[in-house]
């Protein structure tokens, strides 16, 4: 059974086909093709943690590819109510073709995919998001090329996005550099799957000059607003400004997973500048997961 819980979960090759089937999909719809492969096929969708990309762009394209979702809440099911993991991904399983859980630990990920009779994909946990780089590495491919032997800047916390920027650092080959302040770097076990692609820094411009790709995350994600004062005294110095994007030069792309906080993670004169490109990157979760789905609904079993 294939899952897709981290961006390890896939070879190199498999993400480039991965990157290369979401662009077609995009250009397909975009040019009103109708494309129905996955009709009568069902999308579990587990959401722990609030969304709004995730949610709309796994139910719509199941919609586009001819299928449908399900939302769940713990509100609506009984892991709400304390069922284990274990018994609800036995159940779910057997009902639908595939299951994507937006979470907080991913413990709780892996524990589902261990009893699934359908693959898991991780819609997020608080220790990677793959479904988000996908689209990340997309929107880059098609406006750069190939991400292989780039420079990409990471300024800001080392979360979830961060983690999974350094396994696809590690798995296509190119350097990432990362500016956090000491307490908010990443996990060191995450950080070793980089090798010597990656390197860390305690200056944004010095991790900034010459990327190809600035990219951030808000400073305080959800679960961690309790800390948002602290985090907003340690990250002073974080934030990507028209100056630092200047220090990356005038090719360089900006992205950000969304939401945004204008004026703190990024000024408002970066996201909206000529460099972003974040609204075709918040689309292309939708491309992106599609070709995600079929990968994983319609590939042959080894």
């Amino acid at each position: 059974m294939r899952h897709f819980l981290t961006l390890r979960d896939c070879s190199a090759e498999e993400i480039h086909q991965l990157l290369r089937r979401a662009t077609e999909l995009r250009e397909m719809h975009r040019a009103g093709q109708l494309h129905q492969p996955l009709q009568g096929r069902v999308l579990g969708m587990v959401f722990e943690k609030s969304s709004t990309r995730t949610r709309v762009s796994f139910e719509a394209g199941m919609a586009q590819l001819g299928g449908h979702a399900l939302f769940l809440s713990p509100r609506d099911t009984q892991l709400g109510r304390g069922e284990p993991v274990e018994d609800t991904a036995r159940v779910i399983s057997r009902m639908v073709d595939a299951v994507m859980i937006r979470t907080f630990g991913h413990d709780m990920l892996e524990r589902f995919a261990a009893y699934s009779a359908a693959p898991v994909i991780n819609g997020l946990s608080d220790l990677s998001h793959p479904c988000q780089l996908l689209a990340d590495l997309q929107t880059f491919t098609e406006h750069r090329g190939p991400i292989t032997d780039r420079r990409v800047a990471w300024i800001g916390d080392g979360n979830n996005m961060c983690h999974s920027w350094i396994e696809a650092a590690g798995l296509l080959g190119f350097d990432l550099h990362i500016a956090a302040p000491p307490g908010y770097r990443p996990e060191a076990d995450i950080l070793a799957l980089g090798g010597e692609r990656v390197r860390l820094f305690d200056d944004a411009y010095a991790a900034a000059e010459g990327a190809d790709l600035v990219t951030t995350d808000v400073w305080a994600s959800m679960g961690q607003e309790s800390e948002q004062a602290a985090r907003e005294e340690a990250f002073r110095g974080f934030c990507v400004t028209e100056s630092l994007m200047e220090c990356a030069g005038p090719e360089a792309l900006f992205m950000h997973c969304l939401p945004a906080h204008r004026g703190e993670e990024v000024e408002a004169a970066v996201l909206e500048g000529p460099q972003s490109v974040v609204w075709d990157e918040a689309e292309n979760r939708l491309h992106a997961q599609k070709a995600l789905l079929e990968f994983l609904m319609l590939s042959p079993e080894p």
